[in-house]
């Protein structure tokens, strides 16, 4: 006989639509790192101190460390998505010093809550790897079920993309071939010339079609998450380079019928469109 979920009830929630609508036993749950967020104003609402101590303990570490509680002390000195970064690099410090850091990687990059899977997605920028193997190690991030996960996989290998350009554009040509949308999409979200919330890649703002054998491959993919980040790709691309995108829609266009090279050129020429 199968254990019954304590929690199940709480996880096919569609999340208030604003913070003072959380409820109590949602906001508990979510700050004992026992279930996901499902949307941004359960992960605003979040009080990362008491997640950040639960989350330690339940990886193995120390919740009353030092070096965890003087960065918790600082939280509140830094903007909201940097003190996810400080949290991450003091979990990431104390499983240095851990007899087992493998289990305790692991135990983070599988936990219940996308905000410690996304500390265990920084720890790869952390790392101090080779790119080929930051790619690797956050692969499994890039599939994550869960959108959050999936944007900080990104921006954890984006400096070193920028970085290696040339080596990446290699090494992400069989990501954009994956059977995974979530991995397609992965590979073009992350060379995006000009991106969100990340540095700018100049290479690619001046020479666009250096990404080309990442992006055609993907000018009729079925999935609408996948056509959305190649979509947005060239847009950005349009706003350095606009006489290429021209050209490269109007060749997609001619070549193929599929509606989803239609749905793709379409957005990507919105900001030429305007001009």
């Amino acid at each position: 006989m199968s254990a019954i979920d304590p929690l199940g009830h709480l996880k096919g929630r569609k999340g208030a639509f604003r913070i003072a609508l959380i409820p109590p036993e949602v906001l508990d749950a979510l700050n004992d790192g026992l279930i996901e967020t499902v949307n941004l104003n359960e992960f605003l609402a979040l009080e990362l101190p008491r997640l950040a101590r639960s989350v330690a303990g339940h990886i193995g570490l120390d919740a009353q460390s030092e070096r965890l509680a003087d960065t918790i002390a600082m939280l509140g000195a830094f903007k909201p998505m940097q003190r996810h970064g400080h949290i991450a690099r003091a979990l990431y410090d104390l499983a240095a010093l851990h007899d087992e850091r493998d289990a305790v990687a692991h135990r983070l990059a599988t936990h219940a809550s996308d905000v410690a899977r996304c500390w265990a997605a920084q720890w790869v920028t952390l790392s101090g790897l080779p790119l080929a193997a930051q790619l690797e190690s956050v692969r499994r991030f890039a599939a994550d079920p869960h959108f959050g996960v999936r944007e900080i996989a990104w921006m954890a290998v984006r400096d070193a993309v920028n970085a290696s350009l040339d080596e990446a554009l290699v090494l992400l040509q069989p990501w954009v071939r994956d059977a995974d949308p979530n991995i397609r999409r992965f590979a073009s979200e992350l060379t995006r010339p000009r991106g969100v919330w990340c540095a700018q890649i100049e290479v690619l703002k001046a020479e666009p079609w250096r990404a080309l054998p990442l992006i055609e491959p993907l000018r009729a993919d079925t999935s609408r998450y996948v056509q959305n980040s190649v979509a947005n790709w060239l847009n950005d691309a349009s706003k350095s380079q606009p006489e290429w995108v021209d050209k490269l829609c109007a060749r997609w266009l001619a070549e193929s019928d599929a509606a989803e090279t239609r749905y793709i050129a379409k957005r990507a020429l919105r900001t030429l469109s305007r001009q």
